[in-house]
Parts: structure tokens; sequence; C-alpha cells
């Protein structure tokens, strides 16, 4: 069977992986920079740039010069890795053999696979729709050859598919781009007039080697499927799948337990061979009438203790209807992770503190839900909202320490309010402030402390902090955004001391 491939062309991988995160960067012009030679190179862009001419390889400040507004973001290529290799782990579904090219394409080798579409044209439609649909923008070709595919992707333009054998013909028109060739040979060719692929393949070969070099003459070859090209599959992530069929329906709470407890046992045995343990788990029942019922559960470190786990799923059983019976129950670890000695020392007898710790917050977590459990580590920000996140890994460290050489309010509230204020002198504390409909009248006052935005993130007016007290012994956190004579400035309550 001929081979065929279809190239992914995450054209805008890092402005959509960011306006995912921000649904308020939709359709704004930002970019990604990193420092190349001393100097701060642009790596990505949003597409609102593209439209402007602005492309990867400029320097930011040219880039502020013509667009003062845009906002500017550092680059993180193994963010951007890591929507890639999800990406290929999602599109096996498509297909059992799935590549990843970084830094932002995925490729598939898809023979056999389209005709359970409906064809290719469906099979491409079905893939890119649900790529949009999640938020990821996508160029796409379909080869008998992975060069052939790439090239269609970037540069084919609404051509799309390759007929069989036809990867010739489509790459006639193309420019030299299209083969994945060094910069440097690029600009010689455009030097010696080459503008397109058709013009090269009219030269002869010795001539092609002896002018551009062997790696220009494989990367034709690899286009035209005269060369072989490598082509290495990721490796399915694992599931951790047990189930068990019962010989008679289940409709027993008594029997709904029987069947975890024996889940739990093989699934666990499982995890300590491989040197994992679970995160999150699903258990669920196949009921007669064809419905399925699940309960789910969620820990703060990974655990392969199986009276641990039990204990948890257990709280939620009465969640189950088994209604006519259950018939079938599987058990599911949805998310694995790496559990080595050091780890596993946390549920053994040399760390009992730790051990009720992480059990009492999956306890927790299990009756409350576990979005009412948050822990809280320091990052390096400078906007007093940016520096703590939330995490609820248990043995999550930060890489930096919280700092205690500043008076900060416990209790911030989730974004700045406005307030409106009256003030002596421009740079004095306010003698009072109204917040929502409220005067407060100001007997205590300590400030300003000024903070400054990232300069390499973004750019705006600095904030000068007060540390204020009513008259009922209540301490405020104000800010006045601007500066006096310099900008327009506003003002903010942003916290409560207690």
């Amino acid at each position: 069977m001929r081979k065929r491939y279809l190239y992914l062309w995450f054209r805008f991988l890092a402005a959509d992986r960011l306006a995912k995160a921000d649904p308020n960067l939709k359709g704004r012009p930002f970019l990604f920079y990193a420092p190349e030679r001393g100097r701060m190179e642009v790596r990505a862009v949003s597409p609102a740039l593209i439209k402007e001419g602005i492309t990867p390889g400029m320097v930011v400040a040219d880039v502020r010069a013509i667009f003062p507004e845009v906002d500017v973001f550092l680059d993180d290529p193994e963010a951007d890795r890591e929507i890639l290799d999800r990406a290929a782990e999602w599109c096996l579904r498509y297909s059992p053999e799935v590549a990843v090219d970084y830094p932002d394409g995925v490729m598939l080798q898809i023979a056999g696979c389209p005709h359970l579409w409906g064809g290719e044209l469906a099979y491409l439609e079905s893939i890119t729709a649900s790529l949009n649909r999640g938020g990821y923008r996508v160029a796409v070709g379909i080869a008998d050859t992975v060069g052939a595919a790439w090239a269609i992707a970037h540069y084919g333009g609404s051509q799309r598919i390759i007929g069989d054998g036809k990867q010739g013909e489509a790459l006639l028109e193309l420019p030299p781009e299209a083969l994945r060739v060094e910069r440097a040979t690029l600009q010689l060719m455009a030097k010696l007039g080459f503008h397109t692929i058709g013009q090269l393949l009219k030269i002869p070969r010795a001539s092609l080697r002896r002018r551009f070099g062997t790696n220009f003459l494989l990367r034709l070859g690899q286009a035209l499927g005269t060369e072989r090209e490598v082509f290495k599959p990721i490796e399915p992530v694992p599931v951790f799948l047990e189930r068990l069929p019962c010989m008679e329906p289940i409709r027993t709470a008594k029997g709904i337990e029987i069947a975890l407890k024996r889940l739990l046992d093989l699934l666990c045995e499982r995890l300590v061979r491989e040197g994992k343990g679970m995160r999150m788990g699903v258990f669920k029942g196949y009921r007669l009438d064809g419905e399925v019922v699940q309960i789910s559960i969620g820990t703060s470190r990974a655990s392969r203790n199986t009276m641990h786990l039990y204990k948890l799923f257990v709280l939620k059983i009465p969640e189950l209807e088994p209604a006519l019976g259950i018939e079938l129950f599987s058990l599911e670890a949805t998310l694995v992770e790496e559990l080595d000695e050091w780890q596993e020392t946390f549920w053994g007898v040399g760390s009992s503190d730790q051990k009720k710790l992480a059990e009492l917050l999956d306890n927790l977590a299990g009756k409350l839900g576990k979005e009412s459990i948050s822990r809280y580590l320091p990052q390096e920000h400078h906007w007093p909202e940016n520096s703590v996140k939330i995490t609820r890994k248990l043995e999550e460290q930060s890489k930096t320490e919280w700092r205690t050489d500043h008076l900060r309010p416990l209790n911030l509230l989730p974004n700045p309010e406005p307030i409106e204020v009256m003030v002596t002198l421009p740079d004095y504390p306010p003698l009072h402030f109204r917040y929502r409909g409220e005067i407060i009248r100001v007997v205590r006052a300590d400030g300003p402390e000024r903070i400054e935005q990232e300069w390499w993130l973004q750019t705006g007016p600095s904030r000068d902090y007060f540390r204020v007290e009513d008259e009922r012994g209540v301490r405020y956190w104000l800010f006045r955004l601007g500066i006096y004579g310099k900008e327009k400035t506003k003002w903010f309550l942003h916290g409560y001391f207690i």
C-alpha cells in the first residue's frame, strides 16, 4: 500500500496558546520575543501583526516604534512543545502513526485511514474543524511524501491535497522555501534568479550539488519521493484501565464496593510494577439499560495506596444509580505520575505527618470538591495580583521565596476596584475616599510604595501604594495609578489588612 502523509502546521501556535489562556487577547496585536545577540528578537506574532507585515526575526524595538500599543511576552518554547505533544497524542484517534515535527508541526501517516471518514477531504476537514473548535488554527497538506505535505501546508495556499504520485507537478510553482533548506542556500538561489522549484528541476543534478550542496538534493529528493525520510511515530500513552464483568447484575452498594476493591487491587499492582501513582481516577458502571454511571476522584499527590484510594471512591458511591443493575465495571487512572522512592516515603512510617496531610486534603476534596482547596506559591512578578500562583500539588516547589520585607495585606480583591479620593497635595495619601457609595475617612496613612510594571512584559503607568486606616480601625491598601503631572491618574482599592 502506498503511504500517504498529512501535515498539520500550527501557524499561530504560541499566539493561540496564549489566547486560550487569556481570551481578551483575541484579535489584539501581540508578539513573543527572546534575547538574541544583545537584542530582543521577535519569535512569534499574533495574526493581527501578520496582517501589518510584522514577522518573526524583527527587533522588538522596531515593532514598538510602529505599534506602541503592542503587547509583548517572553517566548516559551517548552510550553509550545507541550502543546504539540498533546496535539500529537490527540491525533492518534485519526491514525496509529503520528510524529511531532518541532517547533510547530504534527505529521500523520494516513494510509488506510481516510475511508473511515468518507475520503481524504472529509478526513482532513474533520481534523481541522476539531482543532479550530479547540482554539488552534492549522494549515494542512496531504501528499505521498512528508516533504511534499510540508510544502503544501506551508505554501500551497488553497491547494491542500496532492493526488497519488503527483507531488512533482504540485511542487513546480512553489518557492524554494518549500524544500526546507537553509537560509543561506535560499539567499544564494534568490541571487541567481531561482524563484520556483520548477526552475531548479531543469538544472542537472551535478550542477545543483556543486552550487547548493548535498543537503539541498536530499531535501528535494525527500519531497519528490526519491529519497527516504525518517518518520518516527510517538509512543501511545499507556491506558491504565481495568474492567470487571459481572455474572449477574449488581444493584446493591455492597456489591459495588466489592467490585471497586477488586479493580483497585488490580490497578494498583500495575502502578507498582511501572513505578507510577494515580492522581485522577474514574470508576464507571455500565447498566443493563445502556446508560453509563460514573464517579471520579483526585489526589493531592500521586498514590497507589489501595485503601486510601478506596476511601475516596466510597465517599461518592451513593451518587451511582444502579437502576436495573450494573453488568460491567471499569476503573481508569486518567492521570498518572511517576512515583519514585523519595515520593514513596511520604506514605511510609518515617513521614506520618505528610501522609496524614495528604489524606486529609484528599478527604476534604472528596467531600467539599477539589475547587475548595488551594495552595499558594510565590512567583516573580511585580504586580501584587500576579506574584502568587495557585497549585493543588502538595509536592510542587516555587523557584522563589516569599517576600517578608514589604507589608502586604493577606486579602487581595480579585481585581482592584476604582475609588474616588480627596487629597490635599498630589503625592499625599487621601483624606477620605468613596467606595461603593460609602465615604471612608482616613485617620492614619503610610506610604507611598512605588511598584513599576515589568518592562520586558508590558509598559504602562506605575502604582503608588498607601496603607491607610479609617476611624473604625479598618486598614486598607490603596494605590494611585499613574504619576501626577505626567499622565492621567486613577485611584483603586486593592486589599484589606486583617
